[in-house]
């Protein structure tokens, strides 16, 4: 039985070992020839984003870190969103060390901490593009995959991209996608794109150039929907549970790293 799982997992590595081998040197895969038309698959996603005055879905993230004696490691968290275009919001995260909803009204932002029924509020009128930047740029909250769900994605997803290739299709949770991948000089990036009338992203992959050992971050998008199948929603903050209000600095959980991580410098 020893020498038959062996023999197992020596094939099995030379197969694997092999494939790395074809797309290391570079052979000549299809897949990789038509930059234009990787381009066009991305426009078509972004102006169907773009076109939907209602969207929701839930989604699962990976965050991997790496550790000073380079080991590779993963965070998880899973959350939802509802947005009603051009300015209602409401977004939730959690993982084994935060559990966070996001509302906004298109004038206040209200943020909880579940786990410790506290809140608090930042006035930030205007649109969800604003709000999106706002989050990432002032208060370093980013919503996870923003770039997806700006008023026009494919400007934010192509600013600096250099290098692009159409790998085919891939299957993300039961949905076929066209697969494209996308260089800059800071990251390397991945989209997988539903196929058919309703191009919307499955999943986004963003891979870190400035950090030793280039870990990833990764969203992966289910339960899609749009228009009119999307149940409504109020975004106002009820404060059904008596929650305590805080300042905004008082709020745990800023980023998706656990307390006891301390960040490092990039490379």
């Amino acid at each position: 039985m020893e020498k038959i799982a062996k023999k197992l997992t020596n094939t099995s590595v030379t197969r694997i070992t092999g494939l790395a081998l074809l797309i290391v040197f570079g052979l000549p895969l299809a897949a990789n020839a038509d930059e234009a038309y990787a381009k066009t698959l991305l426009k078509n996603m972004s102006d169907y984003m773009s076109a939907q005055k209602s969207l929701s879905f839930n989604y699962d993230t990976i965050l991997e870190v790496v550790s000073k004696d380079q080991q590779r490691l993963a965070l998880a968290g899973s959350g939802s969103v509802v947005m009603n275009r051009p300015d209602k919001l409401r977004y939730a995260r959690s993982s084994g060390f935060a559990d966070i909803e996001m509302l906004f009204d298109g004038k206040t932002l209200t943020l909880i901490g579940k786990g410790k029924n506290i809140y608090t509020q930042i006035e930030v009128p205007g649109t969800l593009d604003h709000l999106l930047d706002v989050l990432r740029d002032k208060y370093n909250r980013p919503m996870p995959g923003a770039d997806l769900f700006m008023s026009n994605p494919q400007e934010q997803l192509m600013a600096g991209v250099n290098d692009i290739k159409d790998l085919g299709s891939g299957v993300i949770g039961g949905v076929e996608c066209d697969h494209l991948a996308f260089r800059k000089k800071e990251v390397d990036w991945q989209i997988w794109i539903a196929q058919g009338d309703k191009p919307y992203p499955c999943r986004y992959v963003i891979t870190s150039k400035l950090v030793a050992g280039s870990p990833q971050y990764s969203i992966q998008l289910s339960d899609w929907k749009s228009g009119e199948a999307v149940a409504p929603d109020d975004f106002a903050f009820n404060n059904a549970t008596n929650a305590k209000k805080i300042d905004l600095k008082d709020l745990p959980n800023a980023e998706d790293l656990p307390s006891n991580f301390v960040r490092g410098k990039t490379k």
